[in-house]
């Protein structure tokens, strides 16, 4: 399989297929195009293109089957790897993680907008304003639920790692790198996130890379640069 992505230090959705194959141990073959000067530029969507009719990432080939966008990604994932847990396996756990992870999918969008991801830099804490603030709110609180319900089997929202921590994997990293103030419990799961070898291994690719795409950076002074070559 190739699962093609875009910049590790600012693609959040190509960040979730990879970290999930990663940690699965799932074999793949990675192609990155990395952004043009904008979103729109014709020459990164002709590449893409080549890889999918959607002209997005991420996609994963398999073979002759194209499959674009994160959750149909990681439903194709888990419906070729059953003997994998990629959805937890008690039936209210699962229904509770494809539910969140559904709601990262269509939700979020006031924290996605004034936060890109951008692992490169670290950023104090600042007023974006009251729908931001309820977007982190939600997340927190939804996290919390899940590990209330049924986190006791490890440091992730369902114990064990899941998709519904891929998900979530970007919101994690916004939250550090714009310093949001959280709880201890949202605190403990994000350092869960951040620590997982398969992120780890993400970051230190994206940090390595040479890349800035304007259109991802905030117009804020950072507090840190951890680039190391931009």
């Amino acid at each position: 399989m190739k699962l093609v992505i875009a910049n590790k230090c600012y693609s959040s959705w190509s960040l979730r297929p990879w970290l999930l194959m990663r940690h699965f141990g799932i074999p793949f073959e990675e192609v990155k195009v990395p952004f043009g000067p904008t979103f729109d530029d014709p020459a990164w969507k002709a590449e893409v293109a080549r890889f999918t009719p959607a002209g997005k990432v991420p996609a994963l080939v398999d073979g002759d089957i194209p499959v674009w966008e994160s959750l149909a990604i990681i439903d194709y994932l888990a419906d070729t790897h059953p003997d994998l847990p990629i959805w937890p396996r008690e039936r209210a756990a699962r229904a509770m993680a494809r539910a969140m992870a559904a709601e990262m999918h269509a939700g979020f969008s006031a924290l996605r907008s004034a936060c890109p991801m951008n692992l490169g830099k670290k950023y104090a804490a600042m007023d974006l304003g009251p729908q931001v603030a309820r977007d982190v709110a939600r997340a927190a609180f939804a996290w919390r639920e899940a590990r209330e319900r049924f986190g006791a089997g490890g440091p992730f929202l369902f114990g064990a790692f899941t998709a519904a921590d891929a998900m979530y994997a970007p919101v994690v990293t916004r939250l550090e790198t714009y310093s949001f103030p959280v709880d201890a419990a949202t605190r403990a799961y994000m350092d869960a996130v951040l620590d997982l070898p398969a992120f780890r291994a993400w970051r230190e690719d994206a940090l390595a890379e040479p890349w800035i795409v304007a259109e991802d950076e905030v117009d804020a002074e950072p507090i840190a640069n951890y680039r190391k070559s931009a």
